[in-house]
C-alpha cells in the first residue's frame, strides 16, 4: 500500500503539478485582499430569487390598457356596422325640420332618413340593450311611397324628436333579402329605429308584430 506521505516527496510529481498550474508564474495574493474576497463571499446571499408567476392579470403598463381599449372600440363598431351598415358614416344625427307646407298653417315637421346600401358580417339577434341605444325609434304607418321614398305618420315617437312626418329612402331589394332592411308597404303600419340618419336592420325594424313592439317596450319603455 502506498504511503499517503509518499506525494509530499514525489519531486517530480510536484514539478509537473507546478508547471500545469496557469498562477504558478504569479506572486503571492494580497493577504488583506485575499481576507476582504472571503468576507464578501461569506456574506453573499446565494438564493436566487424567480419572479413569481401567478395566473390571471399580470400588471400592465399604460400602453397595453391603450391597445385594449382600442381593440374594444373596433369590436364595439362591428356591432353597429351589422345593424346600420358602416360604422365609418360620419353623418350627423337626424333632426326634425321644418317642411314645406302652405301659408295658411305651420310647416310640418319632418325627419329625413336611409336605408343602408350595403354590409358585411353577420346579423346580432335583436335585444332591448342594444335598441335602447338608437337615437330616434318611433312606431308610425306609410302613407306612401313615391319616387324612392316611403312616407310615415309616426303614431308613438319612442326616442329622438317628435316629427308630423318621416321620410325614408326605400331599400333595394337585394338589402332586403340580405340583411333584413324594412320592405315598406303602403297602409302597414312599422316600428323604425335609427342612428346617425341610417335605418337599423337584421329585425331591429319592421312591421309591427307583437314580438317587435314589445321589444321596443322593453327597450323604451312604455
Amino acid at each position: 500500500m502506498t504511503d499517503t506521505h509518499d506525494f509530499d516527496r514525489d519531486d517530480e510529481l510536484r514539478a509537473r503539478l507546478r508547471a500545469a498550474d496557469p498562477a504558478a508564474s504569479l506572486g503571492p495574493a494580497d493577504p488583506e485582499r485575499v481576507a476582504r474576497l472571503l468576507e464578501d463571499t461569506m456574506s453573499h446571499d446565494t438564493e436566487t430569487q424567480v419572479p413569481e408567476r401567478r395566473t390571471g392579470t399580470r400588471g400592465r403598463n399604460p400602453l397595453t390598457w391603450l391597445v385594449a381599449a382600442a381593440a374594444v372600440l373596433v369590436i364595439g363598431g362591428v356591432g353597429v356596422f351589422t345593424l346600420t351598415g358602416s360604422p365609418d358614416d360620419d353623418s350627423a344625427p337626424p333632426v326634425a325640420e321644418n317642411g314645406t307646407g302652405s301659408s295658411d298653417g305651420p310647416e310640418p315637421v319632418v325627419i329625413s332618413l336611409r336605408a343602408p346600401t350595403g354590409a358585411s358580417g353577420r346579423c346580432m339577434v335583436p335585444n332591448a340593450e342594444v335598441l335602447a341605444q338608437q337615437q330616434v325609434a318611433f312606431a308610425g304607418t306609410v302613407d306612401e311611397i313615391s319616387d324612392g321614398t316611403v312616407v310615415l305618420t309616426p303614431t308613438t315617437t319612442y326616442a329622438g324628436d317628435e316629427a308630423d312626418r318621416v321620410e325614408v329612402v326605400q331599400p333595394s331589394e337585394e338589402m332586403t333579402q340580405l340583411i333584413g332592411a324594412v320592405d315598406f308597404q303602403v297602409g302597414e303600419t312599422y316600428l323604425v329605429s335609427a342612428t346617425d340618419g341610417q335605418v337599423t336592420v337584421c329585425g331591429f325594424s319592421g312591421p309591427a308584430t307583437p314580438e317587435l313592439e314589445q321589444l321596443y317596450t322593453d327597450a323604451f319603455g312604455g
